[in-house]
């Protein structure tokens, strides 16, 4: 039985079922739930699930057993290079430093650096990076390869990246979540950004979820290092956002585009280690 990408109606059903299963959880939270408690928290975090939930259930539907598990076993492939890891663990710290870099030089002043201990981040991120599964089994095991067979990997990088994004619409309007009131603009160019990176280490190392369940879980944990939230927010649909929001955005899409590049050129990518 082919474990390959399943037949077309699949991968809408897929967005589909995922934007259905989250929002569902997520728009009760949104209009009723106005206090960080345990059911908010709950629904918050089971509709992040979801995009996992849902490929899962359609890979049993369309290749059964043997399509699941190899869907999963990716999710344990960390036979790598070490640079990946470096680049999973660091991509996002090297950006938000250079934009205090960037801020520094064009207003003189440093940006406001985050409150959480270094020392925690990689603990943090530890605890995080099981829990992305949720998403990357949907998102970069399921979609992505579906995506980039019939339109290349580079544009399905960016199809998914704005995708990926616009699932997310419901928790801005989430009272306690940090993207309360910020720019879902902004969000959506970051992410797309994002999604590149994502992308580009998936077929670095040969089509592992573990390594961008990594980056996911670092990108997380990392982002406020350097934070680029507007302080009370300004408006979900605007264009108004900090300095340091924008030149996140720069250097994130500048750093894509280098990716956009190499896998345009259909750079050959890397296969998984052979086991010992």
């Amino acid at each position: 039985m082919s474990t390959g990408p399943s037949p077309r109606g699949s991968l809408w059903l897929f967005f589909a079922g995922s934007f259905a299963a989250a929002w569902a959880l997520w728009i009760p939270v949104a209009v009723g739930i106005h206090a960080a408690n345990a059911l908010g928290w709950a629904l918050v975090t089971i509709g992040a699930l979801t995009p996992a939930m849902v490929a899962l259930a359609l890979t049993a539907r369309d290749q059964g057993g043997a399509g699941v598990r190899a869907l999963v076993a990716p999710v344990t492939q960390g036979r790598v290079a070490a640079r990946w890891y470096l680049f999973a663990l660091g991509y996002t710290v090297a950006v938000k430093l250079g934009v205090a870099l960037l801020h520094r030089v064009l207003t003189g002043g440093w940006p406001r650096f985050g409150d959480l201990p270094w020392l925690l981040i990689p603990f943090a991120i530890a605890i995080s990076t099981p829990v992305q599964s949720g998403e990357e089994i949907g998102w970069r095991g399921y979609a992505l390869p579906r995506l980039a067979a019939r339109i290349g990997l580079a544009r399905a990088s960016l199809v998914l990246g704005v995708i990926w994004a616009a699932w997310h619409l419901p928790l801005f309007f989430v009272r306690w979540n940090d993207t309360w009131h910020q720019s879902f603009v902004v969000f959506t160019l970051e992410v797309t950004a994002i999604s590149v990176a994502f992308a580009w280490l998936w077929e670095r190392t040969g089509h592992s979820l573990l390594l961008p369940m990594l980056l996911h879980a670092a990108v997380n944990n990392t982002k406020d290092i350097v934070p680029s939230a507007t302080p009370g927010g300004a408006g979900t649909f605007g264009l108004h956002a900090s300095l340091v929001a924008w030149l996140t955005v720069a250097l994130f899409w500048a750093c894509a585009l280098v990716m956009l590049v190499r896998m345009a050129r259909g750079a050959p990518a890397a296969q998984p280690a052979a086991p010992g």
